[in-house]
Formats: structure tokens, C-alpha cells, sequence
């Protein structure tokens, strides 16, 4: 299978398995429990059918929003994640360099794999970076104000990783950053030598965030889990996110808000935007996914606070269904690392352009010329 191959996300999630070592597509693939909120993410969308007019002169068609005080060319955004750099060797740097291509947002993680101070010289287009409280408050400190200087638009408080959820394809890999490599695990490595041999003789790996406060990720090879368990702050609460809010002093986002008391309150404590997540059902299993709550949360704050559905994202008919439920723009993590596992930049370049026609072409099959025309009169429920 070869990138021109790919014509779906699915296709770049089969190239991205026959290309990396079981473990990596393992932990990218997975999530918590039976994975159930996983794969009720995507499914949720299938609930409801578009209405599409006719005859309605879709010549032009105008797919930009605004978002979190930038334009976007698209109302998709490329959600942070953690590692990239074990995925392909030109982890986030190929992510942020095809963002900028199509004028669209991402974000880097606080566990990247290529600094804050790198991404921002790198590209000009709008840019988030995602914080997991540390109970090191320096190090907290220190990623905003490193954020600051290097001039990211917004930054993205993640809530919802007080402690990791239990994803056992990494319990059964025993996949850590760096990898380890055990007796279970040693054979579906070396069954893929280019992937090796870019982790060998690449730009060595790091968490470079993490910088002068931890070692974990760099030269301790520790599990996601372990990792969460152990360094990011439990006692996090409301208080917590209106200081945090403060000391950046920005654009800033909640990620991996649910319910429409929590969207509340954080229109409460002035955030400028939710990210509706579940992580992408690796934390609580069971879970609603994000489009099944997204109009309970828009009937309580919409109109107040700019509001993201993120996860499970596979088509750009999902994106328009999320807007006509009143989201201001959709987002995901999968739909965008299958891509980067597979191919590097050229595969997430790939996977926008191919999300970018759908977006535009099912806009013209629905009689639509711009987002605002996405409204619930476009929906029906099965």
C-alpha cells in the first residue's frame, strides 16, 4: 500500500500499522478499557442524517472561521498530542509545517518531541499548546512563559488526565518513551527496520518541554501512565484553572470538558474556548463521546464561549455535523498521526487535502455556501 493509496483516514490508519512496529501503532491506536468510548466517538455521529437544499448557486463557497481570535481556512483543527517524534522522525515540526499549508490550527502537546521555542520560529500560522499541570509548579511556570515568548495564540489547559486511564495495549506491549525493549515486545520492533533506523540515527529523542525539571521521557523510560500517575498534579481543581488562566493572560481553552455545568464554568472564569473531549477514550471508558453532548453543552453556553467538538472526526461530513449542532469547529488527534505515522508531513498534507474536498465538496451537495448556513434545521435524528 502506498500513500497515493490513501484516499480516507482509514487508509492512512492501515498504511500507518503496516509501517510501524506493533507497539507505537498500539499506543496510538488505543485507548482505555474496551475501548468502547473509542469507537462510540465516531459511531455517535451516525446518529443523525443531513438535510441538504438544492439549487441553492454554490459557485463559491467560503469554508473559513474564526477561531480563538485567528482565522481559519477550514473549521478543523489538529488536536495536540503527545510523542510525535516516535511516530515518524519529523514528528510535530511536519504537523505545524502542513497546518501552515492549510491555514488551519494545531497544537503541540507539554510532552512534544520538538520545543515550544522551535515551533514558534518555525511557522506564523495559529498555533495552541496543551499544559498538564505538573505538580512542579516551575515547570509549570516555565512552559507559560516559554509559550509566551514564542508567541503561541492560545493556550489549552488539558482537565481531564488527573490520573491515566488504564489502556491495555500499552500494558500488554509495555510501549514507553524512549521504548524499552522486553522479551514481549523486542520482535514486533526489529520486524520494522526503517522505523528503527530513523529513531537511531535522527535528531536524538526528547521531551524538551520538560527541560531542567524531569528526566522522564529523555533518558528514563517511562509509560504514559506512570507518567500521569506520578507527575501531574491531583489536587487540580477550579482555582486552579483561574490562576493558570491568569498567569498566561491570553487566549485560553479548556480541553476535555463534558458536561454543561463544567462549560459553565468556564465560561465563569473567563476561558475563550472548550475543547468537548474525552481524550479520545483513553481516560474514562463508558463516557459520552463529544458529539453526543455537544448540543447539550451549546443549548447552556452557546453564544458565550467559542466551543470545539473534538474526537472521532473521520470525515468532513462529521465536521459539518458538528457545526450544524452549533460547534464552532471540529477537531481530532487520529485523523491527522495515522497520516504523519504513515508518511511523514507529505501524509499529513495529504489527509487535509483530502478533508478539505470533502468539507467542500459536501458543503455544495448540502445547498451551503458558508458555515453560519450549518444550523439544527440541517439535522435529523434517526
Amino acid at each position: 500500500m502506498r500513500l497515493s493509496d490513501c484516499h480516507n483516514v482509514d487508509d492512512f490508519r492501515r498504511l500507518a500499522k503496516a509501517r510501524l512496529p506493533w507497539p507505537v501503532f498500539d499506543y496510538i491506536d488505543g485507548a482505555a478499557d474496551d475501548e468502547a468510548t473509542k469507537a462510540r466517538n465516531t459511531a455517535a455521529f451516525g446518529d443523525v442524517d443531513l438535510v441538504p437544499d438544492v439549487l441553492a448557486g454554490v459557485a463559491e463557497i467560503d469554508t473559513s472561521i474564526m477561531l480563538m481570535g485567528r482565522e481559519s481556512a477550514l473549521p478543523l483543527m489538529l488536536s495536540p498530542t503527545a510523542l510525535q517524534r516516535v511516530f515518524h522522525w519529523q514528528g510535530e515540526r511536519a504537523v505545524a509545517r502542513a497546518a501552515e499549508k492549510f491555514g488551519v490550527w494545531f497544537g503541540i502537546s507539554s510532552l512534544a518531541t520538538v520545543s515550544i521555542e522551535d515551533i514558534g520560529a518555525l511557522v506564523s500560522s495559529p498555533k495552541l499548546f496543551q499544559l498538564y499541570v505538573h505538580k512542579d509548579k516551575g515547570l509549570n511556570a516555565s512552559m507559560i512563559e516559554r509559550c509566551r515568548a514564542a508567541k503561541f495564540d492560545a493556550l489549552a489547559l488539558t482537565v481531564d488526565t488527573i490520573v491515566s486511564g488504564k489502556r491495555e495495549r500499552c500494558l500488554r506491549s509495555g510501549f514507553t518513551t524512549p521504548p524499552r525493549y522486553t522479551a514481549a515486545n523486542l520482535l514486533g520492533y526489529a520486524m520494522k527496520p526503517r522505523w528503527g533506523l530513523d529513531y537511531v540515527f535522527r535528531e536524538k529523542f526528547g521531551l524538551p518541554n520538560l527541560d531542567g525539571h524531569v528526566s522522564e521521557g529523555t533518558g528514563k523510560a517511562v509509560s504514559i501512565a506512570e507518567y500521569f500517575n506520578t507527575m501531574l498534579d491531583t489536587s487540580m481543581d477550579w482555582d486552579t484553572a483561574a490562576r493558570i488562566r491568569q498567569d498566561w493572560g491570553g487566549t485560553f481553552c479548556l480541553k476535555g470538558v463534558m458536561s454543561a455545568g463544567d462549560a459553565r464554568r468556564a465560561v465563569e472564569i473567563g476561558a475563550d474556548a472548550i475543547m468537548i473531549s474525552n481524550h479520545g477514550g483513553r481516560q474514562l471508558d463508558g463516557s459520552r463521546a463529544p458529539f453526543d453532548q455537544l448540543a447539550e453543552i451549546v443549548d447552556a453556553v452557546g453564544g458565550e464561549i467559542e466551543i470545539i467538538c473534538d474526537g472521532g472526526v473521520r470525515r468532513g461530513t462529521h465536521v459539518l455535523k458538528a457545526l450544524a449542532q452549533g460547534a464552532t469547529a471540529a477537531s481530532g488527534g487520529r485523523l491527522y498521526l495515522y497520516a504523519l505515522a504513515a508518511a511523514g508531513q507529505a501524509g499529513v498534507e495529504r489527509v487535509l487535502g483530502l478533508l478539505k474536498d470533502e468539507i467542500e465538496r459536501d458543503m455544495r451537495l448540502m445547498g451551503v455556501t458558508h458555515i453560519d448556513q450549518l444550523t439544527r434545521d440541517r439535522l435529523r435524528s434517526r
